[in-house]
């Protein structure tokens, strides 16, 4: 079964009273971390539960340590989900306002821990869902605690030190998924020194979409990332972006497109700069 599915706003909504179904609400702001929970408060999918990118999705920040949004430690991440409702059979449908960049954090840490069927991206997340006309509803979900468990796969994941080494590899291809202004330094609106690592490509994750916000199909996106890897294997390609957030958002697409899942560099861009020592362009 393919790591990387999407499912319709109308296929969602002919499953809601599977029982089987979880659906999380990753809703965030980085402008204004409380706006996912209070959006989720005012209307949801019905059933919907939501997680929160900074107190359920990401581990505590060490001030000129760690990134914006290090790793939760796998533990807590499990216990975490287990709190959602979220049990080893689970399907489990992932949304946030549309593009799709907090779903597919959440995507990568489940993988992360070893759950690699019945996940699903709702595809053009809330936005298409209203242009669905589909209902929404403010009622808190009531679940049993879940029972997942598993173990972090630390193949799937870079340090700085393990990357800055690999930097000259011919083999390497470095995805950075920021836009263009901020993958050059022109503009930097969040964190103190902007830039990229050396031999990087600028490869937005917005570019993963067509004008509605929904995902290119998948011979689009080969097409996409074949452009990208060219000649380099794809099972060496490494993710990142500012925070670790955006950058799954491409590995998402690389999956739907057939590639191998890469690896991820959770500390991305705002981890690399609190050592002036690693290199930057």
């Amino acid at each position: 079964m393919p790591l990387a599915q999407l499912i319709t706003a109308t296929q969602l909504a002919q499953r809601l009273n599977d029982p089987e179904l979880l659906i999380l609400d990753c809703r965030f702001a980085l402008e204004d971390p409380t706006y996912g929970e209070r959006s989720h408060r005012q209307s949801h999918i019905p059933g919907a539960r939501f997680a929160d990118l900074e107190k359920d999705l990401s581990g505590p920040v060490t001030p000129g340590v760690t990134g914006r949004h290090p790793l939760p430690e796998p533990e807590q991440l499990l216990s975490r989900l287990r709190r959602l409702g979220v049990n080893a059979h689970s399907e489990i449908v992932l949304y946030d306002d549309g593009p799709g960049a907090f779903a597919a954090r959440a995507w990568w840490l489940l993988l992360w821990l070893g759950k690699r069927e019945g996940i699903h991206l709702l595809d053009g997340g809330l936005k298409a869902w209203r242009e669905a006309g589909l209902p929404m509803d403010d009622l808190p979900a009531t679940s049993e605690p879940g029972e997942f468990s598993g173990h972090a796969d630390s193949s799937m994941i870079v340090d700085a030190a393990s990357l800055q080494q690999r930097l000259e590899s011919p083999q390497l291809t470095l995805l950075d998924a920021r836009a263009l202004p901020r993958f050059l330094g022109e503009v930097e609106p969040i964190d103190p020194v902007g830039g990229h690592i050396p031999g990087a490509t600028c490869t937005p994750f917005s570019e993963n979409l067509d004008g509605d916000g929904r995902f290119l199909c998948p011979e689009q996106l080969r097409s996409r990332f074949a452009r990208l890897l060219g000649d380099k294997p794809p099972q060496s390609a490494v993710a990142y972006c500012g925070s670790g957030v955006t950058a799954c958002h491409n590995l998402f697409a690389l999956c739907l497109a057939g590639y191998p899942l890469a690896a991820l560099y959770p500390g991305s861009w705002s981890e690399w700069i609190t050592d002036p020592q690693r290199p930057r362009a």
